[in-house]
């Protein structure tokens, strides 16, 4: 009969939301301007299937890899994102400026889908190296179907919320949400590398991710009102 260790349980469950939370976010981030999240989360879901094989395979590995190593490579993808979604931002706030076509739908920029897909994967990869740790350590202490349990109870509430509020977020306006998806991406890209490079952790753990999102929401902002002119001409097309 399986015996599960309820603290073991409920510690793999709540890293999992914890650490998935953010790929979740980020997944819905990168498909902001195209109405649908697949690319990103198949990226998230291949990502995070990749890190859980090799810890299956090669546990002892991954705790020897320096955390750093990841989290200074996800900081420079997220931040080369950043700016290919900041230019997409601009070009829809444009577009919403000068209602060229109203009702029609913006182009895809050339290898969206990809670049989705590489994100998703990119940010579900190092979040699920940092729950993976955490899971070989509850595993080796001889808790490992309490922690598999706990983590995978946790994936599938964090599934199914996404399910549930998708549709409210695809009602959002474009514009406002590649803006909010472009702060968050470089949010995350200066945390994540922060991290990789300070010697101490950032004030408040993961609550610094807070007033770094409302800074780097107020510079996109900014940016966007220096660069886009008070009239743009009906012809232009971003």
């Amino acid at each position: 009969m399986l015996s599960l260790y309820v603290p073991a349980l409920i510690v793999a469950f709540v890293i999992t939301v914890t650490e998935m939370t953010e790929v979740v976010a980020i997944v819905f981030a990168l498909g902001a301007d195209r109405g649908t999240v697949r690319h990103g989360a198949m990226g998230a879901v291949a990502g995070t299937a990749v890190v859980a094989l090799v810890a299956l395979a090669f546990g002892a590995v991954i705790q020897a890899v320096p955390e750093n190593f990841f989290l200074a490579s996800a900081s420079i993808v997220l931040f080369a994102f950043g700016i290919f979604l900041f230019r997409s931002t601009l070009k829809s706030y444009r577009r919403a400026r000068t209602a060229a076509a109203p009702g029609a739908a913006p182009a895809a920029a050339p290898g969206g889908r990809h670049l989705q897909f590489a994100g998703g994967f990119s940010v579900g990869a190092v979040e699920a190296i940092e729950a993976v740790i955490v899971l070989l350590a509850l595993s080796a202490a001889g808790y490992g179907p309490s922690a598999l349990i706990g983590a995978v109870a946790g994936g599938a509430m964090l599934v199914a919320l996404a399910l549930v509020i998708h549709e409210r977020i695809r009602r959002i306006k474009v514009p406002t949400l590649k803006l909010a998806a472009t702060s968050m991406l470089f949010t995350f890209a200066v945390f994540w590398g922060g991290e990789a490079l300070r010697p101490h952790p950032w004030p408040f753990s993961d609550l610094f991710l807070i007033p770094l999102f409302v800074i780097s929401l107020l510079v996109i902002r900014g940016l966007l009102e220096l660069v886009l002119p008070r009239r743009v001409p009906l012809q232009a097309n971003g």
